[in-house]
């Protein structure tokens, strides 16, 4: 997107290390998670009709609102850290839209993000922008993935799925979904994105480039929601 089009300067995490999103780095570590993650969005969003009225919270830079504004999709972003023409400086804890003027949601790697409190309100906020029976879309790794209960029972600590500052809100996966249900959603689908085979997660440590065809054969046969690093849950509105 030309400079010229953003209403804002990006701060946070974007005024540090740029529109990392964009220009992805095959060396990032979370490389084979973010491509196959990004991958499933894509697919699920191709399926939407153009005439529901999508809200992208914690956009970033947002690609998904641009690429699918493209495709004659009515969606917007909003970001705390980054605003430009079709993305709104604000809070998925505040969400600057009307109750009941959404028809999906998408909260991709947001939610772990904030305090447990602050979770509470996101749960609460989505509620509150969707129609009865909109849909949420939303991706939260799992605290409880297999390399961390290994961990667990041989050194007596989880691993967690980021450092505390980064992920302050880390939880089991189970909690994520008692969270949800406590703020009047249902669970149609659920789907895992690596299974953390102690090997397979070295591996991608070291070189998560070259580690993207293995995680793709495991999520396709391999991938237990919760024995695996990241879920993805589509929720319903109640």
């Amino acid at each position: 997107m030309p400079e010229t089009e953003r209403s804002t300067a990006p701060a946070g995490e974007y005024q540090e290390r740029g529109e990392y999103h964009r220009h992805l780095d095959r060396s990032w570590r979370y490389y084979p998670v973010y491509v196959e993650k990004m991958a499933f969005v894509r697919r699920y969003l191709d399926r939407v009709p153009r005439s529901h009225r999508i809200l992208d919270l914690g956009c970033g830079e947002g690609l998904l609102v641009e690429e699918y504004r493209q495709k004659g999709h009515e969606i917007q972003g909003v970001d705390l850290n980054f605003a430009s023409e079709h993305v709104t400086a604000g809070s998925i804890t505040e969400i600057p839209a009307d109750d009941e003027s959404c028809d999906l949601v998408l909260a991709l790697d947001v939610v772990e993000h904030l305090e447990f409190a602050d979770q509470e309100r996101a749960f609460a906020e989505m509620r509150r922008v969707l129609r009865p029976g909109g849909r949420a879309l939303v991706t939260v790794p799992n605290l409880a993935h297999l390399a961390s209960r290994v961990s667990f029972l041989v050194l007596g600590r989880l691993l967690r799925t980021s450092s505390a500052d980064r992920h302050p809100g880390d939880r089991p996966i189970g909690e994520y979904l008692r969270l949800a249900r406590a703020h009047g959603f249902r669970l149609r689908r659920r789907k895992g994105l690596f299974p953390t085979f102690p090997l397979v997660s070295l591996l991608t440590w070291a070189a998560p480039g070259s580690a993207v065809p293995l995680h793709k054969l495991l999520n396709a046969v391999a991938a237990p929601p919760g024995l695996c690093f990241l879920n993805v849950l589509e929720l319903e509105r109640q």
